[in-house]
């Protein structure tokens, strides 16, 4: 699962497309964002010694994140980041079937549910 197939598994599971945002932020949804976040850079000491910066807490990278929030009035709730596309796709896809399944949309099929016991 990827942000270019999550609204499809998402409609199977019957969650409308209105309800999800890919790739913008839109009020009353879930969205769903690649972003760029700077952080400490990750080199060993060894590398830090190498380029000649002992003592250079300075040094930052950029690295690809994935953004899953709930927008409301322009602000962010229930945010959550991740380094890899999948498994912020799979966190929001969590999130939303726990809530069809909450609200009764989808469940157990009826081959699946078990026999009523014998009187």
């Amino acid at each position: 699962m990827n942000a270019k197939s999550i609204t499809g598994w998402l409609a199977a599971i019957g969650v409308p497309n209105e309800v999800v945002s890919v790739g913008s932020e839109a009020d009353n949804t879930w969205c769903l964002l690649r972003t760029e976040q700077v952080r400490p850079a990750s080199a060993t000491d060894a590398e830090a010694d190498a380029r000649g910066a002992e003592d250079d807490d300075t040094a930052t990278e950029t690295v690809l994140a994935w953004e899953v929030f709930w927008r409301e009035q322009g602000n962010r709730y229930d945010w959550a980041s991740f380094t890899n596309e999948v498994v912020a796709c799979h966190y929001l896809f969590g999130r939303l079937a726990w809530s069809q399944v909450a609200r009764g949309a989808v469940g157990l099929l009826p081959e699946a549910q078990p026999a009523p016991p014998a009187s």
